[in-house]
């Protein structure tokens, strides 16, 4: 079961307004609308997103994470390692 399975509601929520909202800015580029003003759409877009992914970070960290080094510090680590590699790929993008 996926760490994030109690609040896969909210996310397919706030998922489906980012995807909203990119369609929006499709259709600003469209309508050549000032690059400003659709950098500014692109800018809330990436925050959005950021948002959902750090908490799906923590979702994992509380959930997968706490449960691997339950069963074992060998699965406990190897969580840690995924989970850390996944926040340095978030940090990067």
């Amino acid at each position: 079961m996926a760490g994030y399975s109690g609040t896969k509601d909210d996310y397919a929520r706030r998922l489906r307004r980012i995807e909203g909202q990119v369609r929006g800015i499709a259709r600003m580029v469209d309508e050549d609308t000032y690059c400003i003003d659709v950098l500014t759409q692109i800018s809330a877009v990436t925050k959005a997103l950021q948002a959902v992914g750090i908490g799906l970070v923590e979702d994992h960290l509380g959930h997968c994470v706490v449960e691997a080094a339950r069963s074992s510090d060998e699965e406990g680590q190897e969580k840690v390692t995924e989970a850390a590699a996944a926040i340095a790929r978030l940090v990067r993008s």
